[in-house]
């Protein structure tokens, strides 16, 4: 693939549609729009992102196949929810930690939807150990988290998110000065976007430069994890 990311209005049209006909019927009708509406111009940004992705670090992977890599699967896992709705209205991608073997892994993240455009950096939903492992860096380092989410261009460009714990965790102090930051089970921060910001020429330099100001949280976050940088 070749050229400049493509993402244009007709994505945001496709997912619109899709979710006033979220059928299997309607999808296989509209199968070939998917196709080249959305996952094409997807795997694009996802492929021309890979430059200024490699600058911020090179441990971290844009990957554009079509099954297995950044892009995530529009079809929806019904197995376990009570929403038969068979796909997500959304499209998104991770760009994970290159020994991050899920979506549970450090990265950053792009979420595209009409109305609803996402821009993350961080970990969501760590398992127990990296969980601890986090929790006892903030705890060693805590200038260190301070200066990952104190920066002007930080605070300009985020929100942090996710679920907290109402207590504090289990055999962490509860009056530790960090205890705010000890109950989050998530170390996400989120931005936003317009789709004119999708669609503009300069999209992928903007979302490059929402990654690089949420470098510093991904950073220590790896680190706390023992994972390269």
């Amino acid at each position: 693939m070749t050229g400049k990311p493509q993402i244009g209005p007709q994505l945001f049209e496709f997912l619109r549609e899709l979710a006033e006909n979220n059928t299997r019927d309607w999808f296989h009708a509209n199968k070939q729009r998917y196709e080249d509406d959305v996952r094409e111009p997807m795997l694009q940004f996802i492929s021309d992102f890979n430059g200024p992705l490699r600058k911020i670090s090179r441990h971290f992977v844009a990957d554009p196949r079509k099954s297995g890599g950044s892009l995530f699967r529009i079809y929806r896992d019904t197995r376990f929810s009570k929403n038969k709705i068979p796909y997500k209205t959304n499209v998104a991608a991770q760009f994970r930690h290159k020994q991050g073997k899920d979506v549970h892994a450090p990265g950053f993240y792009l979420s595209l939807a009409p109305g609803e455009i996402h821009g993350g950096a961080g970990i969501w939903h760590p398992d127990a150990p990296s969980l601890k492992k986090i929790r006892d860096t903030l705890i060693e380092r805590p200038q260190a988290w301070k200066r990952a989410i104190g920066s002007n261009n930080f605070k300009a460009t985020f929100e942090l998110g996710g679920e907290s714990l109402k207590r504090g965790p289990k055999g962490f102090d509860p009056e530790h000065p960090m205890i705010e930051d000890l109950k989050r089970k998530d170390f996400v921060a989120m931005t936003t976007f317009e789709e004119a910001d999708a669609i503009h020429p300069d999209f992928l330099e903007r979302f490059a430069a929402t990654c690089r100001a949420g470098a510093p949280l991904t950073k220590f976050l790896t680190q706390a994890l023992e994972l390269e940088w």
